[in-house]
């Protein structure tokens, strides 16, 4: 059983973007049927993740927070403890009887690893099966092309996986998270050649220094998944997410789903038309990113150089800035106030690499500006729980998710069967 989770990349078969056809056949609840496999599987994840979301339970808590019978439990819960995926801490005293034991995590049962990358940026991170990001490392690199990131990520794994203690051997896979399109859309300074991303597949780039199955996703929708697999993602199961990076990406998550779409573009909101703009013809991440922010910055003579400058007190720099929240929140009000009226979602929550003083700035604006219009509804909008490296910490929760981790009940990467 061991074995058979933490495969190398020649035994595994990774999934990219285009077969939600076999997915949907496979998740759909409403006309599939399933089989003894199948269901002794799902129900070995729904109560490993039952005891990864609890922190420390019992058996009998666990038959009671998932109606299995105390027979499937032990069952379960032994071939867990023998694939060191959960270990026993103790007993559990107090009430009549035998004291129950009590079960736990193991953090390091397995890992895997997060990639995104980024016009501005490429991050790495080591995420334990306890959820727990063990090791982290960004580098500030513009529009670095396929043979550059290749490069960065031989020269930072090992210091990677050293830092966080990871054992290679319990790594499940590779999750890589990037704008769609990441070639292809217009961003001021694109380098020629930028455009060759378009054409690259991702496991082939990757399989000489990454010899783990690879799962490809969108950086929002993977930054959603880490936002509702981080704190406060359980109670607010709904929620419409901003990832505000070099562009301007969206992500639903609708009863704790992400919804992707039929052709797996939803959330685009960077895309939509912002009619309110000086420049005919300008969407809206033309004016909410960090690539519009950092070019109204170079006009004014104030090059950025690093993300904290952004709250320096130099008052150049600060009235950018001010002046670019005013206009963020107005080309942002409109998709919001559709967002809210068609989709109700519990919040929306506003992550990236901004620094968070400006995304707190950012949705008081947002919050205020929807207070005056007339809404059937009224939608929080809020900063993330997760920290900038949400993309890559949501992109490192796909092999969890494809291997050990109940599938169904949140985003797990969709895409086309592609061996490697």
């Amino acid at each position: 059983m061991i074995s058979s989770i933490f495969m190398k990349r020649e035994d595994r078969t990774v999934t990219g973007p285009d077969s939600a056809e076999a997915r949907g056949k496979r998740l759909a609840i409403s006309l599939s049927g399933t089989n003894l496999a199948r269901a002794s599987d799902y129900n070995q994840r729904i109560v490993l993740q039952a005891i990864r979301l609890s922190g420390e339970t019992t058996r009998i808590a666990l038959a009671r927070q998932t109606g299995l019978t105390a027979p499937t439990i032990a069952n379960i819960t032994t071939r867990l403890g023998e694939m060191e995926l959960i270990a026993h801490v103790g007993r559990k005293h107090g009430g009549r009887g035998q004291p129950a034991l009590r079960l736990a995590i193991n953090p390091d049962g397995a890992f895997a690893i997060g990639l995104n990358i980024d016009r501005d940026h490429i991050t790495l991170v080591a995420l334990d099966l306890a959820g727990e990001v063990r090791s982290r490392v960004t580098r500030e690199v513009r529009f670095a092309m396929p043979a550059d990131v290749v490069v960065i990520v031989a020269s930072e794994l090992d210091g990677l996986l050293s830092a966080g203690n990871i054992d290679r051997a319990r790594i499940l896979g590779v999750g890589v998270a990037r704008p769609d399109d990441l070639g292809g859309i217009a961003l001021p300074h694109k380098p020629k050649g930028y455009e060759s991303w378009s054409q690259v597949d991702f496991a082939t780039l990757f399989q000489e220094v990454l010899p783990w199955p690879v799962h490809i996703d969108n950086d929002a929708a993977a930054a959603a998944l880490g936002e509702a697999q981080g704190v406060g993602g359980q109670e607010k199961p709904s929620f419409f997410y901003l990832l505000i990076s070099a562009g301007l990406g969206g992500g639903p998550v609708i009863d704790g789903s992400y919804y992707r779409g039929a052709r797996s573009r939803s959330g685009e909101i960077g895309l939509m038309p912002d009619p309110g703009a000086s420049v005919a013809g300008a969407v809206v991440q033309d004016t909410v990113s960090l690539s519009a922010l950092e070019e109204r910055l170079l006009r004014e003579g104030r090059p950025l150089g690093a993300l904290e400058d952004l709250l320096a007190l130099d008052p150049v720099m600060a009235t950018t800035v001010d002046q670019w929240i005013a206009d963020a929140t107005r080309a942002l009000t409109g998709p919001l106030v559709a967002v809210s009226c068609l989709l109700d979602p519990d919040a929306i929550v506003i992550g990236g690499r901004l620094p968070v003083p400006l995304i707190e700035r950012l949705s008081a604006r947002i919050n205020a500006a929807l207070a005056e219009v007339a809404m059937p509804n009224r939608v929080p909008v809020h900063p993330g729980q997760m920290p900038a490296e949400a993309p890559a910490i949501g992109a490192a929760i796909l092999p969890f998710l494809d291997q050990l981790l109940p599938s169904d009940a949140i985003l797990m990467q969709a895409g086309r069967s592609e061996s490697v």
